[in-house]
């Protein structure tokens, strides 16, 4: 005797499949709108941190292109070491304008750090790409921050090594090259560099290690300051090691191959 066997008419077959198809899409709609709003929460408020990020940093950019620069996050590094370390954590730094200092100054960090600053935009892309060849080579690290690099890292940002840091400090030099100037940028580098032990800017270094002012620093004074700035805290403008001396006659150099002052005179 043959079964009965029950079979689903095919066109009820497809709607049942219809159905439940359209039950787990509303199932996943559900789901969605359970999650959209922190979703969208979220995203709020990534917009207005990059909205109130963007807005103060431009209005600290401009408003330091005219004030002094009278504190930088290195010198409060450096201050807040010393004093756990128990050691003199006074701040040596005397903020001058350009036109206060020895354009033999500004000429000696130019040859010494960053020859190609009156020309580029902010990076020396060839010097990066030099340095990140040589650093693959598992050498000690080499870097090719401009000098407009190192301005705004030493006033907008604290040192050590990130990825994070790296990319402010690309912003940050990109916002300076085009609303501050070059000029403004040599005279900030000019008085917030490190110069010795506790000591920031050329005038500082002047007075501490020449006894006048930076409006009065010779050629050789100048290229001593600028031989130091690779490593200030290991190296002595008041007492040159030999390569010290060697850096500093290598400088001069350098300062007259580029052609003297005329080489910055239109920044």
């Amino acid at each position: 005797m043959a079964k009965n066997t029950f079979r689903t008419p095919p066109q009820e077959e497809k709607t049942n499949k219809k159905r439940t198809v359209q039950s787990s899409l509303n199932d996943d709609i559900d789901v969605s709108n359970k999650r959209h709003p922190i979703v969208q929460l979220v995203i709020s408020y990534c917009i207005k941190f990059l909205i109130y990020f963007f807005s103060i940093s431009l209005a600290w950019v401009l408003v330091l292109k005219f004030v002094p620069i009278w504190v930088t996050p290195t010198m409060i590094d450096r201050k807040v070491t010393a004093i756990f370390e128990g050691r003199d954590s006074e701040i040596h730094s005397d903020w001058e304008p350009y036109e206060n200092i020895s354009k033999e100054a500004a000429l000696a960090v130019v040859a010494s750090e960053d020859q190609l600053f009156p020309q580029h935009l902010g990076f020396d892309f060839n010097a990066m790409w030099g340095a990140f060849r040589h650093n693959l080579k598992g050498k000690k690290i080499k870097g090719a921050s401009t000098i407009s690099q190192q301005v705004a890292k030493n006033v907008f940002l604290w040192q050590g090594r990130s990825y994070v840091r790296k990319v402010l400090e690309v912003y940050f030099t990109f916002l300076i090259e085009v609303i501050w100037g070059k000029e403004r940028i040599l005279e900030v580098y000019l008085n917030v560099a490190e110069t010795g032990k506790m000591t920031f800017g050329v005038e500082a270094a002047a007075l501490r290690y020449y006894g006048h002012s930076a409006k009065l620093i010779n050629r050789a004074e100048a290229a001593r300051i600028a031989a130091v700035l690779p490593s200030p805290n290991r190296f002595s403008i008041a007492n040159p090691s030999k390569y010290v001396q060697k850096r500093t006659n290598f400088i001069m150099r350098q300062m007259r191959g580029l052609g003297g002052k005329a080489y910055i005179a239109d920044l």
